[in-house]
C-alpha cells in the first residue's frame, strides 16, 4: 500500500473569504464629496481708542451749572473793582480838586454898590454878579467841570466875586476858565490846584 501525503496544499491567490461573504469594493477617493466652507460671523473691526462710558443723566448739567457760576461771579467781581476809585482804568481822570479864586469887577463905572457892602455889575457888565456860570476846561478845550460866581463884595474901587467849580479833575497839564461868555483865561496846573485863579474885567 502507498503512502498518501497528507500535507495540505499552498494557497494561492491570497487570503479567500469565506464562503457566502463578498468583499466591499474599494471607496474611490474621486467620488468623496467636498462639502464647502461654512462662513463664520463677522468680525468687528477694532476701534482706534475705547468707547466712552456714558455717564448718569444730568452729569453734564450739573458740571454747567458751577462753571456758569463761577464765571458770573468773576465778571461781578471784577466790575466791582473796576467801579473803586483806585481801580480798572480810571486812575487820575477820577481824581479831583475844588478850583478858587477870584473875579475882579475893576470899572467903577461898571457895577453898582448893593446894601451891606456887596455889588454886582451894571451896563455892560450886567451878566457879572452872583450866580454867573464859570466853566473850566482841560488842555483838549474839553468842558470837564462847571461852577458859579459868589455874591459880590467892595474892595476898595472893585467889585470881587468869588470863584468855586468843585470836581475838577487832576488829569490836565493846564485849563482854561472862563466866567460868563467873558472868553478863557489860562491858568497852570499848579496854580489851578492852589487856588491861584483871577481875573480881572475894565
Amino acid at each position: 500500500m502507498t503512502d498518501t501525503d497528507t500535507t495540505p496544499p499552498e494557497p494561492t491567490g491570497g487570503p479567500t473569504m469565506p464562503a457566502g461573504r463578498e468583499e466591499a469594493p474599494a471607496a474611490d477617493p474621486a467620488a468623496v464629496p467636498v462639502l464647502p466652507a461654512q462662513p463664520g460671523p463677522p468680525v468687528p473691526p477694532v476701534p482706534a481708542s475705547p468707547p466712552a462710558v456714558p455717564g448718569p443723566a444730568g452729569a453734564a448739567r450739573r458740571w454747567v451749572l458751577p462753571v456758569g457760576t463761577g464765571v458770573l461771579g468773576f465778571l461781578a467781581g471784577a466790575a466791582f473793582v473796576w467801579s473803586l476809585p483806585w481801580g480798572g482804568g480810571g486812575s487820575a481822570a477820577e481824581k479831583t480838586f475844588t478850583l478858587t479864586g477870584k473875579m475882579a469887577l475893576s470899572d467903577s463905572d461898571g457895577f453898582l454898590s448893593l446894601s451891606g457892602g456887596g455889588c454886582a455889575g451894571k451896563g455892560g457888565y450886567k451878566d457879572i454878579r452872583a450866580g454867573a456860570s464859570v466853566t473850566v476846561y482841560d488842555d483838549a478845550g474839553k468842558v470837564v467841570a462847571t461852577g458859579s460866581l459868589g455874591a459880590g463884595a467892595r474892595e476898595g474901587l472893585t467889585c470881587d466875586f468869588p470863584v468855586t467849580v468843585t470836581g475838577v479833575p487832576t488829569g490836565a497839564r493846564f485849563y482854561q476858565v472862563e466866567v460868563s461868555h467873558r472868553g478863557k483865561v489860562t491858568v497852570p496846573k499848579e496854580e489851578a490846584m492852589a487856588g491861584g485863579f483871577g481875573a480881572s474885567l475894565g
